[in-house]
């Protein structure tokens, strides 16, 4: 009846399970997915890359002015990612409609930068990117999960996460490229951002399938479409609520990347010109650990690696905070920041949709990026105040207090209990 039923759902949709057959780990629905992110990422990171110091020293805005903007980039994102999630699940598993409408919003205020050089239009523009970026996160988190058996979801995650980084890694260079080649070189960056952030809303369209039957779940009947307060009630579930709470509190103590790549900048004596190639560093680990690192999530505990890749943030904020300075320093501290990128985005969002059922994989998915992004967007504000008000350097040594702090309560939080096995709740 099984092999009926698989042959009756479509090929990209479904896993092959025929005997003699031996079942990807990462099936090409993820492939396509990590595609349209890596485009995607192209297109955003070239405009993060250049932010600050547009910000800054274009703009001639303060560190709090651009904490402000940062947390407009953590904080409304935030707040419709729930409402993406639980549409994209209230749709019927329709979660590619939804992430869609997040590409192609986000593909829309590209070009609007160009316009935008005061404070208020500048926050209203990246609001509109950030609500994109909002409603996409969580249905294309779920369609990675329900795509892929439980015992390879922190593989294929790492899969997504290191095609979503090949997308970081080439957007900085690509901005750095742009910069030196034009005389306008912000306006022809936020240009070219605009015509990549296209290109990945028709990849999204021509090669993701529209609807995803869970991995080892053909028979299913088709789920009943869940309320709101179904959704918000997945927090009853032990382990989402301790997943949810520990991302927020880690979230609270971690200093955004601009934040971190500005004291770099400035701590390194480094040139306006070489600042967009800083992520490069991140991104360039991340992209080599995320697919390792994804696999042993496979292996271990989850919810430990998560807090062992918050153990390695701590140890690069030592290394910033130190009396070592120069290129090397620099170095080490991005290696840090992107092993700690590759320890726990994928792995937090395996480890979600472990704790779920199918049907709720959007608001799941949601309601720990929700907590985690809103809790960032606090971050954002506090730091950029207390560096306006104490410095860059006295800021950093504060949060890396908070978040060796929060690492301990996380560690009692998560550490393993009576939970039941994703096998249990994945379907």
């Amino acid at each position: 009846m099984y092999l009926a039923d698989s042959r009756s759902t479509k090929a990209a949709a479904a896993p092959d399970t025929r005997p003699g057959r031996r079942q990807a780990a990462v099936p090409g629905t993820v492939l396509a997915l990590g595609a349209v992110s890596l485009i995607t990422d192209v297109s955003s990171e070239m405009v993060t890359a250049v932010l600050p110091l547009y910000v800054v020293a274009g703009l001639g805005l303060s560190p709090l002015g651009f904490g402000l903007l940062d947390g407009i980039n953590n904080g409304v994102g935030a707040l419709v990612r729930l409402a993406g999630g639980h549409l994209a699940d209230r749709g019927g598993r329709r979660h590619k409609v939804v992430a869609g409408l997040g590409y192609g919003l986000s593909a829309l205020c590209k070009p609007l930068l160009l316009l935008a050089h005061t404070l208020p239009v500048l926050s209203a523009v990246l609001a509109v990117d950030r609500t994109g970026k909002g409603l996409r996160t969580a249905p294309r988190d779920a369609m990675i999960s329900l795509a892929t058996e439980p015992e390879h979801r922190g593989r294929a995650f790492g899969v997504h996460r290191a095609m979503d980084t090949t997308g970081a890694l080439l957007g900085p260079l690509v901005a750095f490229a742009v910069l030196r080649a034009t005389v306008d070189g912000y306006d022809a960056v936020f240009t070219v951002s605009g015509c990549v952030a296209v290109l990945g809303v028709l990849v999204l369209v021509l090669f993701v399938p529209r609807r995803i039957t869970p991995a080892g779940a053909a028979r299913l009947p088709e789920p009943a479409r869940p309320a709101l307060r179904d959704s918000l009630g997945l927090l009853r579930r032990p382990e989402l609520r301790r997943l949810t709470v520990c991302a927020a509190l880690l979230g609270l103590t971690t200093v955004s990347d601009s934040f971190l790549y500005l004291l770099l900048q400035r701590d390194g004596d480094l040139s306006a010109d070489l600042f967009p190639l800083l992520p490069l560093g991140t991104a360039a680990v991340f992209l080599l650990l995320a697919v390792p690192l994804g696999a042993l999530a496979d292996r271990v505990d989850r919810r430990r690696l998560f807090l062992a890749g918050h153990g390695v943030l701590l140890v690069g904020y030592g290394l910033v905070l130190s009396p070592w300075h120069g290129v090397p320093a620099v170095v080490a501290v991005l290696a840090l920041h992107g092993t700690f990128y590759a320890a726990t985005d994928g792995v937090l969002a395996a480890a979600t949709a472990g704790a779920v059922p199918a049907q709720h994989q959007g608001a799941g998915q949601a309601l720990v990026g929700t907590g985690q992004a809103l809790a960032r967007f606090a971050c954002s504000l506090a730091f950029g105040a207390a560096w306006s008000l104490w410095g860059g350097r006295t800021a950093l040594a504060v949060t890396a207090a908070a978040l060796a702090v929060s690492a301990v309560v996380a560690s009692f939080v998560l550490r393993p209990a009576d939970d039941v096995s994703p096998a249990e709740v994945s379907v």
